[in-house]
């Protein structure tokens, strides 16, 4: 019996223990594609895992396979995809979605029913689906392996062609993109996706927001963080007509990047940084207003007045986790506000201004990862105008593409550094560093074939 091929992959065994491996290259099973992975962007959560072996309460059990922002390209199809999935051949390119919902499937292939329906996948919230399995994630055991492979088999219905103009790290950026869709239609400025869902083979995408306005029309948004995530939830706020987008970080560097990039508005000032809390000097409690609480006051009236926004901000996009900025978010609201939570960072805030956020009717919206968003992000990678196209069923315009290639070229600007998976380790300590031996500043990593 012949041996099996082998596939080079970046292996963790272990906070910072990162080893390149051959692995057995199995052919891909019925309803899989194989794929040549092309382009793989490195992120906040594979950092965490590089550096200390676990994600928050995901800790590594066994050898782990990270990446997850991936793009490739189908080099053998398995048993009945190409009946099922015509527009699936050899040779396509590919944007590659890394979530695995169960969707309301028996392992027989067949229809759960009964109490025995996934409520999340039925009604295309998949992300929520209690038995999904997420590439490159510890969450669930035995683990999933990512993206950080020469070659990896993949269900193909997760799966999404993308047009010779996006190049693979352009396609692999579709997953960041696809959170913060996912963040902006909780969030109501974005619209609900007009393509099947992804959780169920026979309905539509009917994608929950928190309000039956989908509009960003004459919305003043305010995004906490301008790491990629952050740049990219302004760029997306731009896109979808807000009447302003600005941004607070404590770099400087990155604020300035975004206000020189135009990922915020250009209008007056548009970024804030924030300075550094002082050191506690003193252990005795406020028993009227915690320090946390007065300080994160003092923050938002602080940046409001650099804004010239008395009134506040319609809706923010928190994409840091910082407790501090959490708090100092709530601030920044006008009445009726919304606040998306898209930073995963302090799991438990020492103290919260509940009574500000529940008297001015601010909602907190959480936001995890993403369901239905990789065909529209595609369309705007590709240069589509995402509102027209929904509007029109989904078609991509081609006098649309030309007229907002923008976004996507403004997104490609994320990209600041580029290596093979040989040096993959490399990669992981330069993103730790955060600059380049230049001075350079680092945004988003790529690891390219």
């Amino acid at each position: 019996m012949p041996a099996l091929p082998t596939s080079t992959a970046a292996v963790l065994h272990g906070p910072k223990d990162l080893r390149l491996e051959p692995r057995p290259l199995w052919a891909p099973e019925p309803g899989q594609c194989q794929l040549e992975v092309k382009s793989t962007g490195l992120c906040g959560s594979d950092l965490h895992y590089y550096l200390a072996g676990r994600n928050g309460d995901f800790a590594i059990r066994s050898p782990l396979v990270l990446g997850h922002e991936s793009s490739g390209v189908i080099t053998a199809l398995g048993a009945g995809v190409a009946s099922q999935y015509p527009h699936l051949r050899v040779g396509v390119r590919v944007a590659i979605e890394c979530g695995i919902p169960c969707r309301s499937l028996n392992s027989d292939g067949s229809a759960r029913t009964g109490k025995d329906v996934c409520k999340h996948c039925s009604n295309s919230r998949y992300n929520l689906c209690k038995n999904l399995r997420f590439c490159s994630s510890a969450k669930t055991f035995p683990h999933r392996d990512g993206m950080l492979q020469q070659k990896i088999n993949h269900e193909a219905w997760c799966l999404h062609p993308i047009p010779d103009s996006v190049s693979y790290s352009q396609a692999a950026l579709a997953e960041p993109l696809s959170v913060l869709l996912h963040a902006s239609r909780r969030a109501g400025i974005c619209p609900a996706s007009s393509y099947p869902s992804l959780g169920s083979s026979t309905s539509f995408s009917t994608t929950s927001t928190t309000s039956t306005s989908s509009s960003a029309a004459g919305k003043k948004v305010l995004v906490f963080g301008v790491g990629a995530i952050g740049l990219i939830a302004c760029a997306l706020a731009q896109e979808l007509g807000a009447e302003r987008v600005c941004a607070v970080d404590i770099n400087n560097d990155r604020l300035a990047f975004a206000a020189r990039e135009r990922f915020t508005t250009s209008e007056g000032n548009s970024t804030y940084c924030l300075p550094l809390p002082p050191k506690i000097t003193s252990m005795e409690p406020n028993p009227k207003e915690p320090e946390n609480i007065r300080r994160a006051k003092e923050n938002a009236a602080n940046a409001l007045a650099v804004f010239d926004e008395p009134d506040g901000f319609d809706v923010i996009f928190e994409c840091t986790g910082a407790e501090s900025c959490v708090l100092m978010s709530v601030f920044c609201t006008t009445l009726g506000a919304r606040i998306a939570l898209v930073g995963m960072g302090s799991p438990i805030l020492s103290s919260f201004p509940i009574s500000a956020a529940a008297t001015r009717e601010v909602d907190l919206i959480g936001s995890f990862r993403y369901a239905d968003t990789y065909n529209e992000a595609v369309e705007l990678l590709s240069g589509s105008n995402l509102l027209t196209s929904s509007c029109k069923g989904g078609h991509t315009n081609g006098v649309q593409a030309v007229q907002n290639a923008g976004f996507s070229q403004k997104l490609s600007k994320l990209v600041t550094h580029r290596y093979p998976l040989s040096q993959a380790k490399e990669a992981f300590e330069l993103l730790a560093r955060g600059r380049d031996d230049h001075g350079g500043m680092v945004l988003k990593v790529m690891i390219e074939s």
